[in-house]
This record gives C-alpha cells, structure tokens and sequence, in this order.
C-alpha cells in the first residue's frame, strides 16, 4: 500500500500548493482556469475513449452500461446526494464540481487501477508511483481552479485503490484486458461529461453514471 499513500499524499501536496496560489489570482483568472480545466477533462475523457473503442470485443456494451448505470443512478439520485452531502460540509458547488472531476480523473485510469494490482500480485509499485507524479501536477492545476478542498480526492484515491488492492490479494488478478477496456471506454465518456460539465456546454449529472462503470466488469465476468 505504499504506492498508493504515495499518491495520495502528492495529490495532498499538489492541494495545498494550488489552493495557495487560488487564493492571490482574481475571479476572471479562475473563471478562465475553470474553462480550461474543463477542456482539459473533455480531452483526457475523448482520449481513453479513442483509446480503447477500438480494442472493445464489445461494441455496444458502453451504450448499454451508460443507459443502465443512469437508470440505477437516477433512481439512486447519487448526484444530488453528493451534491447535498458537499454543501453540509461547507464545500461550494464548484468545488463539489472538482471534487467530482478529480476523483474521476485520480480513480478512473490505467495507472490507477493497474497500479493496486500490481502492487498486491509481485510488490511492485513503479505504475503508483508513476501515477502519483502525474497527479501531483493535476492536483495543483485543479485545485488553483477549486481550491484546497480538492485534498478530499485523497481520501476518495486511498479508497479505491485499498479496495482493489484487497480484492487482489484475496482472489489474484481479477481485471482482465477486456475489462480495462470497457472500463477505459465507459470512464472516458464519464470524464468528458465532467467537462462539458465544466465549460456550461451541457449540463450532466455525471455521478448518476457512476453504476455505469460497474456494468462492463460484471459483463466481462460473465463472458468469461
């Protein structure tokens, strides 16, 4: 688990950094930032999805884990949830916003979920500790954009990567390619939506799609 403290505690470094420098930039400055954040997500998310569309055994099957992941996640009402959840605890809607967007962009990668896996099958940490180098420059331009708030995808990271970390080590290693595909696929469209989010192109409840990455895994499973 030390690649993952790793990573977690660069994306608490880069928080701190970049919610520093939030605080002596004006509001047009961090309007600006927000829009190219935005962009920036829209172009991570458009670029898994290039990425790995063509590697699918499974052409449809990110249509249907969309479709199915927003049903559950509408009737869950998962978004609006959160959203309450983070203004109880005094967070504005931007940063419940960035929140949102970091830990899609910190959890749902090759990297990060690679990462774990290998950790917990030979010991080997060199993908955590090359995802932590990467998120530490994310972090610091996210949270320039959100402020220091952003520390809680840490704990978010911690997390996850925990959760797949234990699961290797109780059942071996369960994430085939075909999974890191469709979940590649899925994750993608969900990080773009983050975007348009972002840059007011369209207005989408992106953690209502969050039973969408679950789909392409059971799926995967099943199909053997």
């Amino acid at each position: 688990m030390i690649g993952t403290f790793a990573n977690a505690a660069c994306i608490i470094v880069g928080s701190l950094i970049g919610g520093f420098f939030k605080k002596i930039m004006s509001d047009s400055l961090n309007e600006k930032l927000l829009t190219t954040m935005g962009l920036a997500a829209l172009g991570i998310g458009l670029n898994s999805v290039i990425q790995n569309m063509p590697k699918s055994n499974y052409p449809v099957l990110f249509i249907a884990s969309l479709a199915i992941g927003c049903v559950i996640g509408s009737l869950l009402k998962i978004d609006d949830r959160v959203k309450r959840l983070t203004e109880k605890g005094g967070a504005s809607g931007n940063l419940g916003q960035g929140i949102i967007t970091g830990c899609l962009i910190f959890c749902v990668g090759t990297l990060s979920i690679l990462g774990p896996v290998q950790a917990a099958l030979y010991g080997d940490h060199t993908f955590l500790f090359t995802n932590a180098t990467l998120d530490l420059v994310t972090s610091m331009v996210l949270a320039s954009a959100y402020g220091v708030g952003m520390v809680i995808c840490a704990g978010v990271l911690v997390l996850w990567q925990g959760s797949i970390y234990g699961l290797t080590l109780l059942a071996g290693n369960v994430l085939t390619d075909n999974m890191m595909t469709e979940l590649g696929v899925v994750g993608g469209f969900m990080i773009a939506m983050t975007g348009l989010t972002i840059m007011k192109v369209k207005e989408f409840k992106t953690l209502d799609y969050l039973p969408a990455l679950a789909i392409p895994l059971i799926w995967c499973a099943i199909a053997g």
